[in-house]
Order: C-alpha cells, then structure tokens, then sequence
C-alpha cells in the first residue's frame, strides 16, 4: 500500500492501542500530526468532501484546498461547541465480525464480513451469513438497514424481518460484485441505490405505472 509518508513520519506518529476503541481525541492528535483536516462535521461521508482525496490542500488547485479546509475548520469549531461532552469512537472492523444479527422478528445470523468502496472507503455492506438457519446462504446488508449496533451484546439490530433477509438475492464471494448485483438486491429491500441517479423500488414502480 504505497503512501505519501515517510518512514520517519510514521515511525514518530501518535501511538495506538489495537486493542481499544479508537476515540475522538486520539483522531484529533493523528489529524493535527500530520496536518489532515478533520473528516467530521460536515454534510459529506468525509466532512465537507465525498472522498477523502479531497480533504486534501491542493485538491482541484490550492485555492479549491483552501477552501475545503476553510469550511472544515468552521464546521470543526461548529461541531465542537455543539458536541464539547461527546467522545464518539472507532471500532475495528474485524471486531464485528461474528457480531449476530437481529431482525425485527428475531435473531437471524451473524456479521461474516465488510465489502468498502474502494473511492470512498465507505462501508458498503455488511456480509450476512445467513447459515444458523438456511445452510450456506449469504446475504448482503447496507448500513442504511442498521438501527442500533451493542458492543456490549455484540449484536447488530436492522429494520427488515427474517423474511426479508431469507428471500435476499444470495452473495457468492468468489464473483465480483458488479452493479447488476447490486441493482438486485436494492431493489429487492426497495431501497434507492447508494450510485448516482439510482432509483428505489417504489420510485421506479411509480414511473411504471405513469409510462402505462
């Protein structure tokens, strides 16, 4: 994994505990040592960017890195007074892992995997296996369907029913997931597609029975 560091910039980097939770305040010391914008606080996944290249000074020019940092450093100072007794934290995502997964009807489950956007480095889905009641069958999630998650429980709660998950379109591990796949399952839970101009289910029954 190529990076713009130096060995000596790494070697002398804020050190980190794997084994704990990674909090808020251990973020802002690795942000401020490398002089990163914080990616929190704005209306984007990474702040006030889609991606995080372009939390980067220099992106589209520097004028366009000024002024991206700009506005994170005003909705930084925002988030902060708003938020001065909050501590959000990190976990890792192999903790998840095993994590079981609770339907609004029942347990169904567990978390077998993560699928990230390559871009975005967003988490696309969470791979469910869905094997403790149907053998061998794995099923795909997207963070929309996530109500809570319990670290303490190590659960996962979602806003669909066992049937719904059981009637998923099956994920196979071994194919690429291309957009055909997951046109599939969007629509199959009726949700609208994480791409551009993608449509929900009812969205595009809609245009249907306008074009009939």
């Amino acid at each position: 994994m190529p990076v713009s560091l130096t060995r000596e910039q790494v070697k002398n980097a804020p050190d980190i505990d794997t084994d704990k939770p990674l909090t808020r305040q251990h973020e802002s010391s690795y942000l401020d040592y490398y002089n990163y914008p914080y990616y929190w606080g704005g209306m984007g996944l990474w702040g006030s960017a889609a991606y995080p290249s372009m939390l980067m000074s220099g992106y589209g020019g520097d004028d366009a890195g000024a002024g991206i940092n700009a506005e994170t450093d005003r909705v930084q100072a925002i988030r902060q007074d708003r938020e001065r007794d909050a501590d959000p934290h990190l976990r890792s995502c192999k903790a998840v892992a095993g994590y079981h997964i609770v339907a609004i009807d029942g347990e169904i489950g567990h978390v077998q995997g993560l699928l990230v956007d390559e871009d975005s480095w967003a988490i696309r889905y969470l791979v469910v296996r869905t094997s403790n009641w149907w053998m061998g069958h794995e099923v795909l999630l997207a963070p929309q369907s996530i109500r809570q998650m319990s670290w303490a429980e190590q659960t996962v709660s979602v806003d669909l029913t066992r049937e719904a998950l059981r009637q998923a379109p099956a994920y196979d591990p071994s194919v690429p997931l291309t957009r055909e796949m997951e046109t599939a399952v969007y629509q199959h839970y009726g949700w609208a597609g994480h791409w551009p101009g993608a449509a929900s289910a009812s969205d595009q029954a809609a245009t249907a029975r306008s074009d009939g």
